[in-house]
């Protein structure tokens, strides 16, 4: 039996899609383009305002705002309504970056500042690119996601190095033993030191902390490099930012065995 060709696509539909992309991009620089040093906190959209969890992310928000940073979560309910909830009821920026999902996810209140992305993988970008640190707490494939794509990002020098904190050793505590025992030890996976690329904490103030210290010890050696850390407009334009834009060499074909 002959097997019928695959359907032909029209050239033309990825070349409108192309445009629709560099529409989400212009909105979401322009938009972010006068938010502060952030702080991407990302955690599950499954989490109850009752569950301790919730309390956490609203705490991670209201910390991160009281040390001057803005907050950027996925926009949705769970923990990242709670980290925008903390960060707006601090007084401070409160970005939900939100995703067209097949079934309906409401943005949550908590937002001052919104985008709506139809695209995850521009939606990712926003994340990463005006964000100097990185906190995850308990979440689902999303979650892993993003701490997974950061990892990667600054373990191969695409980004410039940028704090990433766990926060909920009990939820944490099985996968840092598993990327410790099986991915670094058992198969090697991955080099010694990148199993120090995040670290984990229960208290929230210790998370922000950590991003904090991260940041200011980034200005600090560009002051001491003869670069004074600027204003923080002019050092989220001069900072080389998170999305993965360092340049490297190019790959070059070679000959296996």
């Amino acid at each position: 039996m002959t097997q019928s060709p695959l359907p032909f696509r029209n050239p033309a539909e990825d070349t409108w899609r192309i445009f629709r992309i560099m529409a989400e991009f212009v909105e979401g620089f322009e938009v972010m383009a006068p938010v502060r040093p952030a702080i991407s906190i990302f955690g599950s959209a499954r989490t109850d305002p009752g569950h301790p969890y919730y309390q956490l992310g609203v705490d991670c928000g209201r910390r991160a705002v009281e040390r001057g940073f803005a907050v950027i979560t996925g926009g949705g309910p769970g923990i990242m309504a709670a980290a925008n909830r903390g960060a707006a009821e601090a007084g401070g920026q409160s970005i939900g970056l939100n995703i067209a999902l097949p079934h309906e996810q409401a943005p949550n209140p908590y937002q001052n500042i919104a985008l709506d992305f139809h695209y995850f993988f521009v939606r990712k970008v926003m994340f990463l690119k005006y964000a100097v640190g990185m906190i995850c707490l308990p979440g689902g494939f999303g979650t892993l996601d993003e701490f997974f794509e950061t990892l990667t990002l600054v373990q191969t020098g695409k980004a410039p190095p940028m704090a990433a904190v766990l926060v909920g050793r009990e939820f944490w505590g099985p996968l840092d033993n598993w990327i410790r025992q099986t991915l670094l030890e058992k198969y090697g996976n991955i080099s010694p030191g990148d199993e120090q690329l995040y670290q984990i904490t229960d208290d929230p103030d210790e998370a922000v902390r950590i991003v904090a210290d991260a940041y200011e010890a980034d200005c600090r050696a560009r002051a001491a490099r003869g670069e004074p850390c600027p204003e923080w407009q002019r050092a989220m334009e001069e900072r080389m930012t998170a999305e993965g834009t360092v340049y490297g060499v190019t790959p070059k074909k070679t000959r296996e065995g």
